[in-house]
Parts: structure tokens; sequence; C-alpha cells
């Protein structure tokens, strides 16, 4: 592989006009698909095998006229202190409100009088009238919303507080300026590494095509591919964090390959067939672990992993063709200043001897680190075990829900409405479970749903069964019950299981089926799915991805290690985001301004996507240490070697990708800034404890026992060459005596 990299790495070095223009004009071709695709009508969520979408599948079937699945409003008047909304002036203004609504849209469907659906509260200070639409919500239009928003703002004027929720008005997330703050901390970052504006601007450069062709891409795909926003959120994320890393590493290499005396063109092709490789095998993990979202077999979790996927093998193609050839157009002007004229002929000339002397003379920040972890292995590794595991107590705690309006931030109008009917009604009426009676096999089938409502209404934590609802044919039955908790609590899950428990003694007595769904129900069922698939995901993954770098490191201990690594950071930071999100600790700091349980999809969400950048550190950072031990160094001297050339660029990348991940906790939207937390802690974990401590700690104490592989495994393995081997010419087999030890495997 080194071998056809570097053959790449030349080539596009070489026809630099030609790589560039053709990436210049996929990134064209991209925006205007996107300009000129139609806007993504529906967004649908499903979640095939589930009793709620069966139940959703067996309304849509028997009464489309319900739309179980259509977008919903809930608008919630409130009277002035001292008045009711039973008065006669603010009753008017009520009901003239709602037939507002009701002729403000063409696809509002219904629009009920809080007055006959009875929908007032005990104490007649709190009404809510409930909106339903002929389509989703991501099909509503910008009119439509519009004309909602303006009714309700018309309806204040009469002096009542009106606030909207539900999901009508559910709109992209935004992210604010803290995105753009990211971006802005990588580029510091990145000149402080490189010393050069030129070298600091090709990873930022590269990172933002690749993510304008993925993200532009998603956009022009999204209405025939049905994609959500968040797809293209979490693409953004990915793409560019992983876009500068990769880059960055190929940037580096070949300023090295140029400090050895090299001209740019053979730098180039050493640079790409040497970290080239590394950059190919940490996107090829990254890429594993979000195409196995699959196996969850959720369609919109499926579809943010290949989407993002998708970024990820743009980064990668870019990091091999258009650095090297961008690389080309810069020549000398990516080396610091001080450098450029003792590196091209213009002060003492710089050998390998003087490299060496300076280096023992200076060991810079990393060489001194990695002594250190060689001398104390022990020490190290308790310390970061040790400090690894408080961080992952919380996890003991960890409750699973999906967010609702309740966890919005307090100035959204979906906020205040929750909280104008938890305080009215009860926090039960945010999140109403609908029971849906099968009623094809009961011989009467009107007496059956009157059965199932009263056995319903006598179970625990109900507040409230309303009378069923019947389609046309009358074999389906709707049934509304509420909640004494609200829509996120334990008790609204065990009253969930506890509906389903019945339904087979319901069965029995009257021949009907029950099903309980909505949305409530649909997160439930949601979670437990999640929480089924979690391992079988984390197997797979794992389980490529370790056969992955067996090939790479040609070590069974060595990839072992990487994994059990990788599960100590992962579950650290599975416990700050319980700390932060669910129990609140520093979560002002954070802009938490409701705790709740975490997101459901959030483990395995970071199982995927930190296990693929765990991999990224561990194959740039330990694959310097294997190139220097076969190049024949003991096994203490390759991981001081491997931190000379790799710590500081290591260290940057992951500073890099915690500023980008860490731009999205300004997002107004709780699942994006909580994955962004997320991330960006779990980079911090992996990349400065496990990679930078606990990995060196450990292959001080394995020694040369890290690099050992069976010899008949040996035989079988391709030999993919990602320490360059193969690059190495005669010249400098001469000047390295030691190099024929490369061949060696030990």
């Amino acid at each position: 592989m080194a071998t056809f990299l570097y053959k790449l790495g030349k080539l596009a070095f070489r026809r630099r006009h030609f790589v560039a223009l053709v990436w210049v004009a996929l990134l064209t071709l991209a925006g205007v698909g996107a300009a000129s695709a139609p806007t993504a009508a529906s967004s649908s969520f499903s979640i095939p095998g589930t009793e709620a979408q069966k139940a959703f599948d067996l309304l849509e079937k028997r009464a489309p006229e319900a739309r179980a699945d259509g977008a919903s409003a809930r608008v919630v008047f409130k009277a002035p202190d001292g008045e009711k909304v039973t008065d006669p002036a603010n009753k008017a203004a009520i009901l003239k409100t709602v037939g507002a609504l009701r002729s403000g849209s063409d696809q509002v469907a219904r629009a009920d009088d809080p007055f006959r659906a009875k929908t007032v509260s005990k104490d007649g200070s709190t009404a809510y009238a409930s909106v339903s639409y002929k389509v989703t919500s991501m099909e509503l239009a910008d009119d439509d919303r519009d004309a909602l928003e303006k009714t309700t703002d018309k309806a204040r004027e009469s002096g009542l507080t009106v606030e909207v929720g539900g999901d009508a008005l559910q709109a992209m997330p935004e992210t604010g300026s803290s995105e753009i703050i990211g971006i802005a901390i990588a580029a510091v970052v990145l000149v402080i590494t490189f010393g050069s504006l030129i070298a600091a601007g090709l990873p930022l450069l590269t990172a933002l095509i690749g993510v304008g062709i993925g993200v532009s891409s998603i956009t022009a795909l999204a209405d025939a591919l049905d994609l959500g926003t968040t797809t293209s959120t979490l693409a953004m994320m990915i793409g560019l964090a992983v876009g500068i890393d990769y880059a960055l590493f190929i940037v580096s290499r070949f300023r090295g390959e140029l400090a050895e005396g090299r001209d740019r063109e053979e730098a180039a092709g050493r640079a790409v067939g040497t970290a080239g490789s590394a950059v190919v095998f940490a996107g090829l993990t990254v890429v594993i672990a979000l195409v196995g979202l699959a196996v969850v077999n959720i369609p919109m979790l499926t579809k943010m992993g290949f989407a993002a996927a998708g970024t990820v093998v743009i980064a990668v193609l870019i990091a091999l063709t258009l650095i090297p050839a961008l690389l080309g157009y810069a020549g000398k002007r990516v080396l610091p200043m001080g450098e450029k004229g003792r590196l091209f002929g213009g002060g003492k000339k710089d050998t390998a001897a003087d490299r060496a002397a300076g280096e023992d003379a200076k060991p810079n920040m990393g060489t001194r680190w990695a002594r250190f972890v060689v001398r104390r292995p022990i020490a190290v590794l308790l310390v970061g075990i040790v400090g690894l595991g408080a961080a992952a107590i919380p996890v003991s705690q960890l409750e699973l829900g999906l967010p609702d309006d309740g966890a919005q931030p307090t100035s959204t109008t979906q906020r205040k409405a929750y909280d104008l009917v938890s305080d009215g009604f009860g926090p039960g009426f945010n999140g109403p479970l609908m029971v849906v009676g099968d009623l094809k096999g009961a011989d009467d089938p009107k007496a059956a749903a009157g059965q199932i409502r009263k056995t319903v209404a006598g179970l625990d934590d109900v507040l409230a069964a309303a009378p069923p609802m019947f389609n046309k044919a009358g074999d389906t039955a709707i049934i509304s019950v509420v909640p004494s908790s609200k829509p996120s609590g334990i008790e609204t899950e065990d009253l969930v299981h506890s509906i389903r428990d019945t339904g087979a003694k319901i069965t029995d007595s009257t021949g009907a089926e029950i099903m309980v769904t909505g949305t409530t129900a649909m997160n439930i069922d949601v979670s437990q799915k999640l929480n089924d698939a979690l391992l079988p995901y984390l197997a797979l993954v794992v389980g490529l991805a370790f056969l992955l770098l067996i090939v790479v490191f040609r070590s069974i201990l060595v990839p072992l290690k990487a994994a059990l690594g990788f599960l100590l950071s992962v579950l650290a930071a599975l416990g700050a985001v319980v700390a932060v999100f669910q129990w609140g600790w520093l979560g002002s700091l954070f802009g938490v301004e409701q705790t709740g349980p975490i997101m459901s999809m959030m483990p395995i969400f970071m199982v995927g996507v930190v296990f693929g950048l765990a991999m990224d550190y561990e194959v740039f950072l330990v694959t310097r240490m294997r190139e220097a031990y076969v190049h024949g160094e003991r096994p203490g001297q390759a991981i001081v070697t491997g931190f000379r050339h790799g710590a500081r660029v290591v260290s940057a990348a992951a500073v890099i990708m915690i500023a980008v991940f860490a731009g999205f906790i300004g997002s107004s939207e709780q699942m994006v800034k909580m994955i962004g937390f997320g991330l960006a802690i779990a980079v911090f974990f992996d990349a400065f404890v496990v990679r930078m401590a606990l990995v060196p700690a450990v292959l001080a104490l394995l020694g040369a026992k890290a690099w050992w592989l069976p010899t008949w495994l040996d035989r079988v393995l391709p030999d993919v060459d990602v320490e360059g081997e193969g690059l190495r010419t005669a010249a400098d087999r001469d000047a390295d005596p030691d190099g024929d030890r490369a061949l060696t495997r030990v």
C-alpha cells in the first residue's frame, strides 16, 4: 500500500493543476446540486419491529384521516392574573384564535375548541387547543408555520399569555457563533504547531472543501433519500474534525521529509506513502464504526451513519490527492520562517548527525514525557486507570430517554407552553399515550373498546382515559390516556409496559388487540431498541476494527490494548455526560437549562463515533513506534521515537477535534449540544489519557512482546507496509546498517 500511495502522492504533486481542478469542479457540482434540489419534504422517523410503529402503520391503513404521524401543535392560553379563560372577553378571544387556526393553513386537519374538548384547567386559569395537521412536521411549509405564529401573536394582543408546543414549530437547530469559534481555535492551534500560515491554512482549506462537498451532496439528495436536518449536522461535525486531522498528518510528514533533505516531489510522495497509509486505515476504522450503525435498524440513524461515513471517505481522498497537489503550489512556504533559509541553502547544512545531536541536547516535550512514562509505567498506568474509572462512576446512574419540549431552552415558546400545561393540568398532559384497539376480532367492538378504556383507566399512574374514538369502519378505536407523570419519567415508562402487559388478558376476554403508541411510547421503544442493539453493535465494530488493526500493526496485544483503552475512555465520557446533562453538574457552564434522561441513542452513537476517532490517534501514534521498532530500535527507544515525531502533531490534532466538537455545544438543540459535549470530552480522555499515557505505559511493560504475532498468522496476513519499508532506497539502507532488520518480524 505504501508504494501505491507514494506513487499517487507524486502523481498528484506533478499534476497539481488537474487535481485541484477536479476537486473544485466536484465542489461546484455539489453546490449547484444543493442549490437546485427541492427542499426536503419529509424526514420520516420509523422504528421497524416495535409495537409503537405497528400501531402507527395500522392507523395509517384503517384511519388515514387520523394522521397519527401528522404534525401537531398545542396552543396554550393563560388568563391574566385574577381572571379566568372562561370570562366572556377571554373566551371570545380564544374562540376567535381557534377559528383563525383552522382557516390559517390548508394543511390543518383539525383545531379543537378547548371548551368543547374540555381542555380547561380546574381553576380556569389555563386552556389549550390541539391542532392537528395533514402532513408531518418536516412536510410543513414555512408559510404554514408563519400562519401559526402570526395567529398566536395576534392572540396575545388580547392580553392572554399564548404559547405553542408540539412539533409543528420544529426547525433547523441553531449552532450559533460557537461553531465558528471552534474553527478559529483550530486555526490558532495549526499556526502554533506549524509556525507557518500557509501550512496552517492547508488543513483548514481542504477540510472546508471536503465538508462543502459532503454537506452539499447531502442537501442535494435530502429529498430523494428522506434525510433529516441532523444528518448534515453530524456530517459537518465529523467531516471538519477528521478532515483537519488527516491533512495535518500529511503536511507534518511532508515537512519532516523536507527536513531529511529530500526534494519537494519526493517528500510529497513519501508523506502520502507513510502518513497516508495511516490516514487510510484510520479512515477505515471511522467508516466501519459509522456504517455499523445500520445494525440498530433505525432508518434515521442508519442514514446519519452512512452520510457521515461518506464525508469521512471524502476527507481521506482529499488528504491523499488534494493535499500533495496544494503542497506543490505552496513549496517551501509550508516551513517555518526560521528554517526556510537553512533548509534551502541559506544557512548551515543540517546533517543527520547535527539533528541527532540537537535532539539529544534539546528533547521536545513529547520526548521528555515518553521517557518519563517508560521509566514509571506502573505509576502512570494506575493514575490513568483510576482517573478514568472515577469519571465513569456516574454511568451507574444512567437514565435513557428522548428529549421532549421540557428539555428546550426556557426562552422558547415550546418550553413555555410545556411549563404552562404542567402547572395548569399536570405533567402527564404534555405526553399523552395513544392506545389503539384492533377490534376486528371482537364480537362487540364498542363493548370491547369500553372494556379497554375501563381496564387502562384502572392502572396506577393513569390520570385520565378519554372515551374511545372510532374510525369510519368501526373496527379500530383510539383512546387517549394521560399519565400522572411527565413524558420522560420512569413512571410513564412503567405505565406503557403495564398497558401492554394487560393486552393478553383483554384479548382473551374481548377478542380485541391493543397497542400503545404516540410520541412518548415511540421514545420508549427507541430506547429499548438501542439498548438491545448496543452489545451486538459493539461486538461487530470492535471485532472488525480489531482485525484491521492486527493487519496494520502485525500484533495481537497492541489492537487488544487499543480496544480496552477505548472502552475506558468512552465510559469516562458517558460518565461526564451523565454528570452534566442528567445531574446538572456545571450545567450552566454548558447551557444546560433542564436536566433529564440522557438521549437514548447517545451510548451507541458515542461507541461508534468515538471508537473510530480513537483509533485515529492509535494508528497515527503507534505506527511511528512500530516504524522505529522494525527499523531496529529497542522497544523502549521506539516508544520515545514515536512520541518525538508524533506526540506534538497528535496533541494538536486532538485539540483541534475537541475545539470543533465543542463548537456544537452552543446549539439550541439539546441533542446536538449533548453530542458535541460527549464527543469533545471523549476525545480529550482518549487522546490525552489513554493514547498519551496508558498506551506508552502498557507498551513499556510489554516490551518486545507487544509486537508478537504467531508465525502462522504472520504468513497469512497481507503485508500492507504501513511503515513504508518498501520506500526505503538502497541509499537509505546503506546509510542505515540496521535497515535489514526491518524485514524480521519479532
